[in-house]
């Protein structure tokens, strides 16, 4: 059975949850200042996995959350933490998880975020920074995942969750798309699929083990978590997916590296292109044969222009990264530059 490529995508924005975490550690966020992390360090909050509790775990300090929690107040006033994020861009929902905190959740929380040029210092972001509110002072429950929709357009840079007026947070997602300044593209290929550089999953057949949003993260995986796993197929199709690159461009060279799956690894994979939501799928690299736990790399000799891309792994099972390095071209380019200066994410 020949796969068929799916519809072409609608341009509605799919649930922000699916959207890639540009806070996480992994991707290069960093919590850079916190007013107070007395109980439970600040950094906590952009940990890749879920919290994790072992009850009467007690330090100097008390019980042991993997979180940030901060004392109780006994004054006026809030606690804050500021992220940079790891990949700058437009955020479409945050997630407030206060997993774990029973009796010492806060009661509300708002969130901020602001664009600031170059890597600004604590000071700077303290003093000299216009904030803009992306989440109203809003109530949340305790141990629970809080969900919070923002319907900002811009890009950003950094965001600061505010406790009010104290108490403990497990986990900070920052769901969205990444924007990168457009004008260190011009200085050699790169990685047309990157997170960082503003590639995008827009589809898939399966995420039963694994989000495939982890075949566009930075640097190698890991272990078999940090890549995008499918359940077992019992039918004669095959799994896939979807991703718009950074811009219009050409690609090179193609990377699947299927490391750390060792007895679960796809037995073949093809890559295919279109120039646009509605093109015509094209062939960029044929059905190949993979190898377990291995980093495969393909010169591409194509000089067709392409804005999307689709893997098919042949059965099923799991890939750790899927690059495409290539350049974009020079309307891409100069549109995004433009794009870029007008303001405009």
């Amino acid at each position: 059975m020949t796969p068929q490529p799916p519809p072409p995508h609608s341009g509605t924005r799919p649930h922000f949850t699916s959207m890639p975490d540009l806070a996480l550690r992994d991707l290069g966020g960093a919590v850079v200042w916190c007013n107070d992390d007395l109980f439970a360090e600040a950094q906590n909050l952009i940990k890749t996995g879920p919290a994790e509790y072992r009850p009467a775990t007690f330090g100097h300090k008390g019980q042991i959350y993997d979180g940030w929690e901060t004392r109780r107040r006994r004054s006026d006033g809030v606690d804050q933490a500021i992220v940079r994020l790891g990949a700058p861009g437009v955020v479409y929902g945050v997630v407030v998880d206060t997993a774990w905190f029973k009796g010492n959740y806060p009661p509300f929380i708002s969130v901020e975020a602001a664009a600031v040029e170059g890597v600004p210092s604590v000071q700077q972001l303290l003093d000299d920074t216009e904030w803009t509110t992306i989440v109203e002072k809003s109530p949340v429950d305790g141990d629970t995942r809080n969900p919070f929709k923002v319907d900002a357009t811009s890009r950003f840079t950094h965001v600061r969750l505010t406790m009010h007026p104290d108490g403990g947070v497990a986990r900070f997602r920052v769901h969205g798309r990444g924007v990168p300044d457009p004008r260190f593209f011009r200085y050699g290929h790169f990685d047309l699929a990157a997170l960082e550089n503003g590639g995008l999953i827009t589809a898939c057949s399966n995420m039963f083990y694994s989000s495939p949003n982890n075949l566009l993260m930075p640097g190698r995986a890991r272990h078999m978590g940090e890549g995008w796993e499918t359940s077992r197929r019992r039918d004669d199709g095959n799994d896939w997916v979807q991703v718009r690159l950074a811009g219009q461009g050409r690609v090179n060279l193609v990377e699947l590296d299927t490391s750390y799956f060792l007895g679960n690894a796809p037995g073949s994979a093809t890559v295919r292109g279109r120039d646009g939501e509605t093109g015509d799928w094209f062939e960029v690299l044929p059905r190949t044969d993979l190898q377990p736990d291995t980093r495969h790399r393909f010169v591409i000799d194509l000089d067709r222009p392409m804005t999307e891309a689709r893997m098919d792994v042949f059965p099923d099972g799991g890939m750790a990264r899927l690059r495409l390095y290539g350049v974009l071209t020079d309307d891409a380019e100069t549109a995004l530059i433009e794009q870029w200066e007008r303001g405009e994410a």
